[in-house]
């Protein structure tokens, strides 16, 4: 089952990140997107709330007040008006973007095109379904071939780089006259000021027809570890999906579905959030630049996309030597093999003692 799909990346880097831990003051792990903040207490309460004692099955579709109260976080942050109906929980965003493509449908002679340089899960996903993966960031370099979905990424997991309304709009065109499916990962859309989804106004035309937002609370409001996500978009697509995933029993718990209510009501913290992650931003940007490395994109989401001018394997070796954790940025497509991803996902503290390490080596 497995043998068509990629050795998981981060496994390459266990001597790199045995090297950074062997440094006198610890590591400081910037490889990866995990979050590190505590969760708002507001959500906490929620989790633990009276639907922590619902001993029985939820629904997959989740509560109405749910999905009422994501429809109305996406008219506020975002300006996107959804039919609650069309608002699907998930268990987090990844297994979603693994398994869209299967849950389409999808199988041998479809195209499934991806950003040149992309967060593997979307290669995956196409893989697993059966379907061709194509890396591609321009529509007119695919030619003839019969494309079924398309994955859109702003701002971005690599880069950090953010799609001008304009850029996405030509993406939802040239899709739709070919009846295929546009998929918008915008999970760090909470993290920008400028940022478009693909539901707007102004990129959709005012129709869903063909088009799928996918949103993780991860980011925004810290939940990583409760996997909290959804999917909104075409109404005739999230009921396809809705009654596949009735059947294969992917549901998102009670308690957490709970949790997910209370973040969506609540902007105070996700904008609390978004201003932690733009200062680490800044502060470790300016210190990267110092350190000789330049930065390309990176304007918002959670990375600093960075080059040394080498291989981005021995950028992270040297900065290993230094205790500091990076991510090699071949991981994301070979267009990335001189740079390398520098996470601002670590405490205020580890951010401190890598620009200490940064600034005077």
């Amino acid at each position: 089952m497995t043998k068509n799909l990629p050795d998981f990346p981060w496994d390459s880097l266990a001597d790199d990140k045995a090297r950074a831990q062997a440094h006198p003051d610890g590591i400081v792990d910037l490889s990866v997107g995990t979050p590190v903040d505590p969760v708002a207490g507001v959500v906490r309460a929620a989790l633990s709330g009276p639907a922590a004692d619902e001993p029985g099955y939820p629904t997959t579709h989740g509560p109405a007040s749910l999905r009422e109260a994501i429809a109305g976080s996406l008219a506020r942050r975002f300006g996107v008006v959804v039919d609650p109906v069309a608002v699907l929980p998930t268990i987090g965003s990844k297994e979603l973007v693994a398994w869209l493509p299967t849950l389409l449908g999808l199988g041998a002679g479809d195209t499934v095109v991806i950003p040149e340089l992309a967060y593997p899960t979307y290669e995956v996903g196409a893989l697993l379904a059966g379907a061709e993966p194509i890396r591609s960031d321009s529509t007119t370099a695919l030619g003839p071939r019969r494309v079924s979905l398309v994955w859109l990424n702003s701002p971005s997991n690599p880069t950090g780089r953010v799609l001008p309304p304009e850029h996405l709009r030509k993406v939802v065109e040239w899709a739709r006259e070919r009846g295929a499916v546009v998929a918008s990962d915008e999970c760090y859309l909470s993290l920008s000021d400028g940022a478009s989804s693909v539901l707007h106004p102004d990129v959709s035309g005012g129709s869903a027809d063909g088009l799928l937002a996918v949103h993780s609370m991860s980011k925004s409001s810290s939940l990583a570890g409760y996997r909290a996500g959804f999917v909104t978009g075409d109404p005739a697509l999230i009921s396809s999906l809705l009654e596949i995933r009735k059947h294969a029993g992917m549901i998102v718990p009670r308690p957490v579905q709970a949790a997910m209510e209370a973040a969506a009501t609540d902007d105070a913290h996700v904008l609390a959030q978004a201003a932690v992650y733009a200062r680490r931003r800044a502060v470790l940007r300016r210190a990267l630049e110092s350190a000789g490395l330049r930065i390309e994109h990176s304007e918002a989401g959670l990375y600093l996309w960075a080059t040394a001018g080498e291989h981005g394997r021995s950028t992270v070796r040297r900065l290993a030597e230094q205790g500091i954790l990076v991510a090699p940025g071949e991981f994301y497509g070979p267009a990335g093999e001189q740079f390398v991803r520098v996470a601002v996902t670590a405490t205020d503290e580890r951010i401190d003692a890598a620009i200490t390490r940064l600034t005077t080596c």
